[in-house]
Formats: structure tokens, sequence, C-alpha cells
């Protein structure tokens, strides 16, 4: 039996990214739990995670740091390794929304740059840390079809938001990330997929849950309904175990539907 991959995933000391750790978990992956601020909520992750694991070999150390900062990136990518000895997958979930919503008309630098660096800047330069050690170590991950490469966006990649314009743009610029990572890899064997998440019932949205709730019932998303954490967990679980051999570069929607184009 091979031992457990090693997932480092960001951001998951809560929502969509204790979502995809658990998820992993009970795959049996071994998961860094990577949060920013709030370490209990990450411990919290890490022993969900290990609540059900289903082998006493893995391990989910807890690793810090504000992925929008160089110094703070290679430390995470230091820590992790040094727990694992060996990184599989990375899994960039880690994004933050605007401190202050406002018009693009009236929005500040200083909130666009916060964003950006941590939405964009930060899995962009992160994944290059992970490449550089794949590159260096090829051929050595237990995961079926090698190492792989994820980025977390969101519907916001193509639907324009006029009040959080900076959100939107970070994760359209995750869409180019994801196909440059995967042209730069393909030839390593290493796939680059991005999962574009639609309207999901996590902390970030739970001060509009109100509005939401209406506009689901009235059709917003064909499918009627909030998405979860766990239904961003089940696709990460799906390509990391080998369910897309023959894809890089591509967008998988989990958004309900809301993509569509009706008339």
């Amino acid at each position: 039996m091979n031992p457990p991959a090693n997932i480092l995933v960001t951001g998951s000391s809560r929502g969509l990214g204790r979502g995809i750790a658990v998820k992993l978990a009970a795959a049996g992956h071994s998961v860094a739990i990577h949060y920013a601020n709030n370490r209990a909520a990450a411990d919290e992750t890490a022993a969900a995670c290990g609540q059900v694991a289903p082998s006493s070999a893995q391990k989910f150390p807890v690793v810090g740091g504000n992925v929008g900062l160089a110094s703070d990136r290679e430390r995470l990518m230091d820590e992790t390794l040094a727990a694992f000895g060996r990184l599989d997958a990375l899994v960039n979930n880690a994004g933050i929304a605007p401190r202050v919503r406002a018009d693009i008309i009236e929005a500040t630098e200083d909130i666009f740059d916060e964003v950006i660096a941590v939405n964009l800047k930060g899995p962009y330069f992160l994944s290059q840390l992970a490449a550089k050690h794949w590159l260096a170590n090829p051929g050595q991950s237990t995961l079926k079809g090698g190492y792989k490469l994820i980025f977390i966006s969101s519907l916001s990649a193509n639907t324009a938001s006029i009040n959080r314009g900076e959100y939107c743009i970070s994760k359209a610029g995750l869409g180019m990330a994801t196909q440059l990572w995967a042209v730069r890899l393909a030839e390593a064997g290493i796939s680059v997929l991005e999962l574009r998440p639609g309207i999901m019932a996590t902390d970030m949205t739970a001060g509009v849950k109100e509005k939401y709730d209406k506009l689901l019932a009235e059709g917003l998303v064909p499918q009627k309904r909030w998405g979860n954490p766990d239904d961003v967990g089940l696709a990460v679980e799906s390509i990391l175990g080998g369910a897309f051999p023959f894809s890089t570069g591509d967008v998988i929607n989990i958004d309900g539907g809301f993509h569509l184009r009706r008339l």
C-alpha cells in the first residue's frame, strides 16, 4: 500500500478550504492545514481531519502565514516540506474579500493591493515554489498521475460585480495563472486545473444569505441551491485521485449551472 500523499491546502482553517481538507483526509491523504490569522480554527480543521482519517500514517500539520508576503510563502513551503518530506499537490484556495465593498468609481488602491496580493500574487508565486520543488524531484509523487496543482477561483472570474472589482480581477487572473502553469508544467507530467465555485455557503457569504436565498429560489442558479464546501472538496478529491488524466489548464465549474447562458 502506498504511503499517504501529502497535500498543502491554503486557507484551510475554515470555509471551502476546510471542506477540501476534510474530504482529502477521508480519502487517505495527509494535509497541511494553512491559516492566515486564526490558529484556533486551523486546529479545529486538523482535528476534524484526524477524526475521518482512515490511516494512522496520515499527518495534519498546521502552518501559518500570509500568502501575500514572499517571506511568509517561503516559510510556509519550508514548514510544509519539513513536516512531510515531500509535497504531492498544492491546492491554492486562500482568498479574501475586500474589506470595504465600493463602486469601482470610489474604490481605493490600498484595498485593491490587499486583495490582489492574497488572491492572485500569493497563489501565483506559491505555485512557483511548489513547481521548483517538483521539477527538482521528478517522479516521486504517490498520487495517481503524479504531482498536481489546483487553483480555486470563483464565478467572479467572469461575472462582473462593480462593487468588488478588485475581487473579480483577482479571480480572473487566476484563470490565466492556471493556463500559464499548465503550459509550463505539462512536459513534466504535472497537471494544473482551475475549479470555479459559484454561490457557496461559507463565512464570506453569511452576511448576504437572505439576499441570495431569495435569488436562488427565483432561479438565479439552475439547481436552485447554495453550494457547500463538500461540493468543492469532492471535486478536488476526484482530481487528486487521478480522475482527469488527460486534462490540464481546464476550468471545472462548481456552480449549479450558474455559468450557463439562458433565455
